[in-house]
């Protein structure tokens, strides 16, 4: 049975053995038979972005052989081109890209897609950006230096969590979009648009508060039920899930400072005020 890894900041422990290949648009894998490559298209895709070389290798190394395709980038350069040209199933995003920050490269991977982010980070007192980082829309979170064997937990976990949205709406087209106030959204395509069409661009972290207040609509919501339905993990503290709420007030309200659609209940919660139409 293999020896169990930990992942450290820069300067830990090298993964055993030699990379000996690299994929396309220089992206670090290992080296693959043609069989690998027929097989490798049932397996899930991890980009990994992390700008210390020795932890790049360790994490791919690693996944490669837990049958997780996996593919890498350096700095924020790359990311774009690797989330169109390879269509990830995750990503793993360090927090601290050298001079880059990643909390800004995580703004941009959620302007424009839905994979799934772990983030990772170096510090446990770092717990500012972890926070941030979830409410910007990331899915989960892992503080360094961790083992390996726990991160291939997460991802499995997260993709888990994918799987079972996707089949879910598959299931059940009818609640496809909802219609409340002036407002729509299309749970299939994530668009939520006012009463002329226009669209309004909702991170991940605003994205799952509404669906859990649609999903109960008129009804006292608990910060920790709230916490819950959206997968927030359980080390932030519930004050998160209100700075969520001032978020989706902004884009939802007339007046934020006076709110008539998200109501605050003292002593519970938040209350979803409006009916909800499934269309």
């Amino acid at each position: 049975m293999m020896a169990e890894r930990t992942a450290t900041n820069r300067g830990g422990q090298a993964a055993r053995g030699e990379l000996n290949g690299h994929g396309r648009n220089g992206v670090e894998t290992l080296g693959r038979s043609e069989q690998d490559l027929t097989t490798e298209r049932s397996q899930p895709t991890c980009l990994v972005v992390e700008d210390d070389r020795t932890m790049r290798h360790l994490v791919v190394s690693y996944l490669e052989e837990h049958d997780i395709r996996a593919i890498s980038a350096s700095g924020r350069g790359e990311v774009a081109g690797l989330l169109a040209d390879e269509g990830p199933s995750v990503v793993i995003l360090d927090l601290r890209l050298g001079q880059e920050d990643g909390l800004d490269l995580l703004r941009e991977i959620r302007s424009h897609s839905d994979v799934p982010v772990i983030i990772t980070t170096g510090h446990r007192r770092d717990e500012i950006d972890r926070v941030v980082g979830l409410e910007l829309g990331a899915d989960d979170y892992i503080t360094k230096p961790f083992g390996l064997r726990e991160l291939l937990a997460r991802i499995r976990a997260v993709l888990r969590r994918r799987e079972a949205g996707q089949t879910l709406v598959q299931r059940d087209p009818e609640r496809g979009r909802s219609r409340f106030g002036n407002w729509q959204l299309d749970r299939r395509s994530r668009r939520l648009s006012d009463s002329s069409g226009v669209p309004v661009a909702l991170t991940k972290g605003e994205y799952a508060l509404l669906i859990a207040f649609l999903d109960a609509p008129q009804r006292p919501l608990s910060r920790e039920y709230l916490l819950q339905a959206t997968r927030i993990h359980e080390d932030v503290f519930d004050r998160s899930i209100d700075v969520q709420v001032l978020r989706l007030r902004r884009k939802l309200e007339t007046d934020p400072s006076a709110p008539s659609v998200i109501l605050t209940e003292r002593g519970v919660g938040y209350v979803f005020a409006l009916p909800v139409e499934t269309l």
